[in-house]
């Protein structure tokens, strides 16, 4: 077969482990042929393109970020993109196009499907907010690199006897910050899934000060948001993929929580550290499980289906049912960090499902 490959959305660690593990499943396996478009979509229909071989790919299995480059473009953001895409599949002579990419660029992989283009989806956003699959490549390590900024915040927290407030990625969903905020061992983790009263953390950390501990570590979810009546925040722009642009969330709980308790507060925020550098262990296993899986799918002619993690073994989805709805952050996940923030009078001890 001769496969096209393509990454689109934001970067991510361990997207290279999903070029590698393809190329290299084409190439000495099964006797195919990858080549790879530059800036997603955008090369497609500019006719953008590199071969890639193993030789090619060697060396990029620790690196972050994508060889191939990213961008959002999208072929039904043009009027000719259809027209396009389907030129580069006749120039190249190929059989079938993988596309690694994010909820929008699966939603992109499920028009194509229905418009009778070859193509197989392979999830990834830092996020893990993509339905049907246990976990994206990348989340682990913006979890790690959180994890381990939260760990040195702790000492100058306790050195100057501040509240600490460090707002991490995540869109819409909390994932990093609920594992990061139980690996760092955060007073308080404020997640999209459970808006929060501004004047009930403020009491938990006045709380914490009357027994003596004085530094509060707070993880916020960029899209974390405030119970509807407490205190207003600012509509977020818009930018022209028609995403909202979030974060600022951290220095509105900064001015908000000194202002209501008096205690010096200060605001870190992650930003894009979180996707950047070199992918863990996991990341780069994950992503060469889905970049082998993904041509496997190519040569059974699973045309618009999704490779995906599914009790710890990569399997197959209709790609149509991985979007529409983002993958949230469990109940017993947000019933753990309930139970590990500081306590107020009259507060329950909520158990953990199994």
């Amino acid at each position: 077969m001769r496969i096209g490959i393509l990454t689109g959305g934001g970067d991510c660690p361990g997207l290279n482990a999903v070029i590698r593990g393809a190329v290299r499943a084409a190439e000495v396996t099964y006797d195919s042929t990858v080549i790879g478009f530059r800036n997603a979509w955008r090369g497609v229909m500019e006719d953008d393109y590199e071969p890639l071989d193993v030789e090619v790919c060697r060396g990029i299995l620790p690196r972050g970020g994508t060889i191939l480059g990213t961008s959002r473009d999208q072929p039904f953001a043009r009027e000719d993109g259809l027209k396009l895409v389907r030129k580069a599949y006749d120039r190249h002579g190929l059989d079938a196009i993988i596309a690694v990419g994010g909820e929008g660029s699966m939603g992109v992989v499920n028009e194509l499907h229905q418009n009778g283009f070859p193509v197989i989806g392979v999830p990834k956003t830092i996020d893990n907010d993509i339905q049907l699959t246990e976990m994206t490549f990348g989340f682990q390590t913006a979890v790690q690199i959180c994890t381990d900024a939260i760990d040195r915040l702790h000492t100058t927290a306790e050195s100057h006897h501040r509240v600490l407030v460090v707002e991490v990625m995540g869109r819409h969903v909390g994932h990093i910050a609920i594992w990061s905020g139980l690996a760092g061992g955060a007073a308080m983790t404020l997640t999209p899934e459970e808006p929060f009263d501004i004047e009930e953390v403020c009491e938990r950390i006045v709380g914490r000060h009357r027994k003596g501990r004085y530094a509060t570590i707070i993880v916020v979810a960029e899209g974390a948001l405030p119970k509807p009546g407490t205190f207003q925040i600012p509509e977020p722009e818009v930018d022209s993929y028609g995403h909202k642009v979030l974060g600022g969330i951290g220095h509105i709980l900064e001015r908000e929580i000194h202002g209501r308790t008096g205690i010096e507060t200060r605001t870190t925020v992650l930003g894009h550290i979180q996707r950047g550098g070199s992918p863990v262990a996991f990341d780069r296993v994950l992503g060469t499980r889905f970049g082998v899986a993904a041509v496997e799918a190519a040569l059974d002619g699973a045309w618009g289906e999704m490779v995906a993690l599914q009790q710890g073994r990569i399997g197959r989805v209709p790609v149509k049912d991985a979007i529409g709805s983002l993958k949230t952050v469990a109940p017993d996940l947000l019933r753990l960090n309930t139970m590990f923030q500081p306590r107020l009078p009259g507060d329950d001890h909520p158990g953990i499902p199994e």
